[in-house]
């Protein structure tokens, strides 16, 4: 049996630990907004949350997150992921949508570490694959969303 909390929710699984964890938040828990790309951990699809930071679920075992919180698109937001996807729309970042779901949590583990965050920090930070090419947008989209949030602090 395998705990962790999953969109603040806790579970307990019977499976493998071995498992990647996109295999079980798509085909176990009918979370879906995480999206198979490679398989690899090269294209950033299949990025969640774990614990605050980006993880690309195609590679991580169950048995490595057990006890950790993680995080998905579906989860409720916060006000980082709010400020994101805010930002993801004024910028029209979307074009065909699916890298997004990894793309918006990458982004949000960035300006949960950085919070104001250069170009060069970003182009580091966001290794992700758009087959559309839109990192321009994402770019504008997180200095806008690093921008908002931090005038929720003031």
């Amino acid at each position: 049996m395998i705990q962790l909390t999953i969109n603040g929710q806790a579970r307990t699984l019977d499976l493998e630990p071995e498992m990647p964890l996109l295999w079980v938040l798509r085909d176990e828990l009918g979370l879906t907004g995480t999206k198979f790309g490679c398989g690899i951990a090269a294209c950033g699809a299949c990025t969640v949350e774990v614990d605050g930071a980006a993880v690309r679920s195609c590679v991580a075992p169950l048995g490595a997150v057990e006890g950790k919180a993680i995080r998905t698109i579906e989860g409720p937001p916060d006000d980082v992921v709010q400020a994101l996807q805010a930002a993801w729309l004024t910028h029209q970042v979307p074009q065909c949508g699916y890298c997004q779901s990894g793309m918006i949590l990458a982004a949000a583990s960035l300006l949960r570490s950085v919070t104001d965050p250069s170009d060069a920090e970003i182009d580091a930070g966001i290794t992700n694959i758009c087959r559309c090419g839109t990192y321009q947008r994402v770019r504008a989209a997180i200095h806008d969303a690093a921008r908002d949030l931090k005038g929720l602090k003031t």
